[in-house]
């Protein structure tokens, strides 16, 4: 018997060239299977026939800078519709000597997101920070400090409403949607029925049924002299009908904790808020990170339907640049501007949730 040399060289044999790389990959995903291989190819000519036209569209023939005519005369696409009413669109009516007010105050909501971004600094520092910076926002907003004459919340218009109406939407719906779970899941039968009716009936009815109560039929009931912000009123209908669907989807994320993890905690000898606040609720908030940031985008994406009730979001103050005669039959460009402008927010939450998930895996 003879022993084997373990110094011996063996020599490496590489994988077949064709499935590595990047032919590999379109081997293995592409071309893997004749209807694959069909399907991709239909594609291909796809792209081949729109692609082209369309970046001329888009590029070639486009006008950035010319005025209405010229937009007509060259046959593309008219940027110049967006250059031309960009302040209008992002502002409205706020005063046009005093917007660079919604641009620092905008800067400021960028940079506090920004630096929320890295879970390190989840601290209540961070509270500080945030309260601090909606206090210097709202001034910058309203004015009457500082020299800054005020501003009536019926000029906030435009950007600056839509992101206040998300943000303040979203911030205040998630924390009510959380108590609302837990209330559904009390052992007191009068808290969760309160909890089951509220949920049921929020979620039956669409949100412009809300926004419609709250701007049409609420103002009914107010007594006589007394008067509810606008806004506030489409504010409130955003928190109430977001938080019914957050409660129900958080309600998925405690039933999917096991029971062994309450009993554990139960004999620890925790108290209810004690038991939910440090071992429950992490849990259960960690496993619907996904359906929950669906949910907050696309309440992000419906506070345009304010457009119905008459405040000018960016939604309604692009529609007002093209009811201008000047600007008419461009709609398909302003159109794919604020289309841009909600992906850029809605991709930014997405993104934010898969790096969450990511940190909260390791």
């Amino acid at each position: 018997m003879v022993a084997s040399n373990p110094t011996t060289a063996v020599e490496e044999i590489r994988p077949p060239a064709s499935t590595t790389g990047w032919w590999g990959w379109l081997r293995a995903n592409l071309f893997n299977t004749p209807f694959n291989t069909l399907l991709t190819l239909c594609i291909l000519v796809g792209f081949y026939k729109i692609l082209p036209p369309l970046m001329r569209w888009v590029f070639i023939d486009s006008s950035w800078i010319a005025g209405a005519d010229a937009c007509r005369a060259a046959g593309g696409a008219c940027w110049s519709v967006v250059g031309k009413n960009l302040r209008f669109i992002l502002f409205g009516f706020f005063p046009y000597h005093q917007q660079w007010r919604p641009v620092l105050a905008i800067a400021i909501l960028i940079g506090l997101f920004f630096y929320s971004r890295d879970r390190r600094r989840w601290n209540r520092k961070l509270v500080y920070y945030w309260a601090g910076g909606l206090l210097i926002m709202g001034l910058f907003m309203h004015g009457g400090v500082l020299g800054m004459s005020v501003v009536d919340t019926d000029q906030w218009s435009g950007l600056c409403l839509t992101l206040l109406l998300a943000l303040f939407g979203l911030s205040a719906a998630y924390p009510l949607g959380v108590l609302l779970a837990l209330g559904r899941r009390s052992r007191l039968p009068a808290i969760k029925a309160l909890c089951v009716i509220y949920i049921e009936l929020i979620r039956g009815v669409p949100l412009i049924s809300l926004l419609f109560m709250a701007s049409v039929m609420f103002p009914l009931f107010l007594p006589e002299g007394i008067t509810i912000n606008k806004i506030l009123r489409a504010q409130v209908a955003i928190i109430l009908f977001t938080a019914a669907y957050i409660a129900e989807v958080v309600r998925g994320g405690l039933q999917a904790i096991p029971r062994g993890q309450y009993e554990a905690a139960e004999s620890l000898g925790l108290d209810y808020p004690q038991r939910m606040r440090l071992i429950i609720l992490p849990q259960a908030l960690k496993i619907v990170i996904p359906p929950t940031v669906s949910i907050l985008v696309s309440a992000f994406k419906d506070t345009s339907l304010v457009v119905i009730i008459g405040l000018f979001d960016l939604l309604k103050t692009t529609q007002a640049t093209l009811a201008n005669p000047e600007w008419m039959g461009f709609s398909t460009e302003a159109y794919l501007f604020i289309a841009l402008l909600y992906f850029m927010g809605c991709f930014s939450m997405s993104n934010f949730s898969r790096h969450l998930e990511k940190e909260l895996k390791s």
